[in-house]
């Protein structure tokens, strides 16, 4: 039997994986999955840091487990962007992202490849969407009189860090873990990001 993790996310506390995890489970036994790891999570869509997402991202690093379990792919992927970063690292580690609808992420596959195609297609399309409300944002800023972003140098922590932060939360890696790795506070991690979103969009425009 192939080895599985089922992953479960609702967005509030309001609710429950109970529903999830019940046709999960059925799902896993019906297609000869064995599962030897439950996650559950609550957090919203757009939420970076995802602690037992990151748990099951381990499993598959490890080779412990050849398919991650899911509802849906909402449940697992914070964006077109992030489903597609995801599914190349669980394709490099032998594992398979699995929805419950019978939809099953494997790259190496033509089809696999295909929807990767389609994927990076539609995240341009999300970035293109993001970057024109950011330049419409700095222009109405910049209308109002409003100074929009910082010369090099102003703050050297921030300088020294943005490189590695920034790669870091390219590759999923929650604020406050980024925080503990590079022993800055989460304030200042938060800081680093912005900042060079605004830098992006301004060279952008």
């Amino acid at each position: 039997m192939k080895r599985c993790a089922v992953y479960a996310r609702v967005s509030t506390d309001a609710q429950d994986t109970v529903r999830q995890l019940r046709d999960l489970q059925e799902f896993a036994t019906r297609c000869g999955y064995d599962v030897i790891a439950t996650f559950t999570e609550t957090a919203s869509g757009a939420r970076n840091d995802r602690v037992e997402r990151r748990k099951v991202m381990a499993l598959a690093q490890a080779r412990k487990i050849d398919a991650v379990l899911v509802t849906e792919m909402s449940r697992w992927g914070r964006s077109t962007q992030d489903l597609l970063s995801t599914m190349q690292s669980l394709e490099a580690w032998g594992t398979s992202l699995v929805a419950q609808t019978g939809m099953t992420f494997e790259l190496g596959t033509p089809m696999g490849k295909l929807m990767a195609t389609m994927l990076a297609g539609f995240s341009e399309f999300e970035r293109d969407i993001i970057r024109e409300r950011v330049k419409s944002g700095i222009a109405s800023a910049k209308a109002r009189g409003k100074r929009i972003g910082r010369q090099e140098g102003d703050n050297v922590k921030v300088d020294k860090h943005t490189k590695e932060v920034m790669r870091l939360v390219s590759e999923g890696v929650g604020y406050r873990r980024i925080a503990d790795k590079l022993s800055l506070s989460p304030t200042t991690v938060v800081k680093i990001v912005k900042l060079s979103r605004e830098k992006e969009a301004l060279l952008a425009v």
